[in-house]
């Protein structure tokens, strides 16, 4: 036990003012309730050596059997060596005060230097105050008061310390470092200052063989690229391999990746993200979802999987989109933001749905491009083709492209199965208010519709053929036609088209299969 001889009643003192060295003296004696062997108190214990000094007197004004030594004193406990200018030497009591070039020679590979120690023979505690400076043949460790545990090798600081190897510079407000393990524990305002990038954490463990710190607490990891925040994890400073837990994200500023657990390869600007994983983009005000992430720095390429939805956010309606894989891929060279999203793409918009086997968005240019088998659906209207481009601006729809096999149906009547019906080898579709106006169709234009008065009653079928055609719509409803290239048309009475004949080559209806809401997005059929 350290008695009060031993100069701790200053340090109670200015611990009892200041809460942090408060909770810092609950730590200390954890620390050595933990760390000192139970039965160390009962061992008996070599006397202190005194190995050499220029001169000696004996201070009875300090206590009985008290030496002054003075000029060139070296003291040998156990296999310890202390060397210091001026020193005390209590013989009953086994200890020493030493002042000035302090110097503790504890093995081959660890000294200790200060201004002055306080040491106890008996639990073999150093105290050193004063330009505290701990070397091993691992790092550097500097402190203005030190405790050092010679039978456990251990080392705590209280008001301030920093270990410095051969890539980090670590400090904190309190600290330990366990030599033979050569692992340090920090607390408290905890810095790490690596070239590449600089560590702050409210706790953190770091062995300075493996170069790995282990982080407990709010931890902030800045970067000239990125910064990484997490709660728990760990990081490899020797290889620049890292995991990230607890409300882990990576933001570059402008790109934003979040899950329940981040690893991340430096070396190669790699990034994983595993369950609820959440990627923004704040300059596109796109969102990404899902429960795996990859992504590739370099490459400025981003990719979730399981569940993946992309979320493009619009002051009136967003987007929702759904795929079994979704790839976002940023080329700050050329400027362009492209996300790619494909095998059962669907997507949801309250003006615009659609689906197709894969799906591309050029950010640059606001278009859409489907491929495989798309389908899209705005207002009453279904569009299918081979392939399908979709133009968007200012959060409305400009225009649409429709290449080999366009087929454009509309409702005339659904529960009277009375469908507008256009067919041709290109259609391109133009929008006003967010609603199609007029549709021009190149090649092969083939057309069915439903003619009608004001009031709405039925005047009969319009049946036509022509190379080249442009069909205007006022609410959602044929309103004229314009034939281009020699025409053949015909207008029927309802009564004299047979309902087998009111229907295009390949009519298809896809009802079941368009989204209703953003949920039905994960439903393929």
């Amino acid at each position: 036990m350290i008695t009060s001889n031993f100069k701790l009643k200053p340090l109670i003192n200015l611990l009892i003012t200041d809460k942090i060295k408060c909770f810092a003296w609950l730590f200390i004696f954890i620390f050595f309730l933990f760390f000192i062997p139970p039965n160390i108190y009962s061992q008996e214990r070599r006397q202190i050596e005194l190995v050499q000094a220029e001169s000696m007197k004996f201070d009875r004004s300090i206590g009985e059997n008290v030496r002054r030594l003075i000029n060139d004193v070296i003291f040998k406990h156990d296999e310890t060596k202390m060397l210091c200018d001026s020193a005390y030497l209590f013989t009953v009591e086994n200890k020493l005060h030493a002042f000035s070039n302090i110097h503790i020679i504890v093995s081959d590979s660890v000294d200790i230097f200060g201004d002055k120690l306080y040491y106890n023979g008996n639990t073999r505690i150093a105290e050193l105050h004063g330009n505290v400076k701990m070397i091993d043949n691992q790092m550097t460790l500097t402190t203005d008061h030190l405790f050092y545990n010679l039978d456990t090798d251990v080392a705590n600081y209280i008001d301030g310390g920093k270990i410095v190897d051969a890539e980090n510079t670590l400090t904190s407000v309190l600290g330990f470092y366990f030599s033979e393990l050569k692992d340090a524990h920090f607390k408290d305002n905890v810095v790490l200052v690596n070239p590449e990038y600089t560590m702050y954490s409210d706790t953190l463990k770091y062995n300075t063989l493996s170069e790995i710190a282990y982080f407990y607490g709010p931890t902030r990891i800045i970067s000239d690229d990125n910064l990484i925040f997490c709660k728990n994890g760990w990081y490899d400073t020797k290889n620049d391999l890292a995991q990230f837990q607890k409300d882990a994200y990576l933001t570059n500023g402008e790109q934003y990746l979040s899950g329940d657990s981040l690893f991340y390869d430096r070396n190669v600007g790699y990034g994983k993200a595993m369950k609820n994983v959440f990627m923004k983009d704040s300059v596109q005000n796109v969102i990404i979802t899902g429960e795996f992430g990859e992504h590739f720095e370099e490459k400025g390429v981003s990719e979730v999987t399981i569940r993946p939805v992309l979320t493009v956010i619009e002051e009136a309606d967003s987007l929702f989109l759904h795929a079994d894989t979704l790839r976002y891929v940023v080329d700050d060279k050329k400027d362009t933001k492209i996300l790619y999203a494909y095998y059962k793409a669907k997507f949801y918009r309250k003006d615009l749905q659609g689906l197709s086997d894969s799906i591309v968005y050029n950010f640059s240019d606001s278009i859409i491009y489907m491929y495989h088998e798309p389908i899209l659906w705005t207002g009453p209207h279904q569009l299918t083709a081979n392939h399908i481009q979709v133009k968007t601006g200012d959060e409305e729809i400009e225009s649409l492209h429709l290449f080999e096999a366009a087929f454009i149906i509309t409702e005339d009547n659904k529960q009277e199965e009375h469908y507008n019906q256009v067919k041709g080898r290109k259609i391109d579709g133009i929008f006003r208010n967010n609603e199609i106006y007029r549709i021009d169709v190149f090649g092969n234009g083939e057309t069915i519709y439903y003619v009608r008065e004001e009031d709405g009653s039925l005047t009969g079928i319009n049946v036509a053929l022509s190379n080249t055609m442009s069909i205007y719509i006022e609410d959602n409803a044929v309103a004229r036609v314009t034939w281009r290239e020699k025409p053949e048309a015909d207008l029927f009475p309802p009564e004299q088209l047979p309902h087998d004949n009111r229907f295009l080559n390949q009519f298809i209806l896809h009802t079941t299969r368009r989204p209703n809401s953003k949920y039905d997005i994960f439903i393929w059929e």
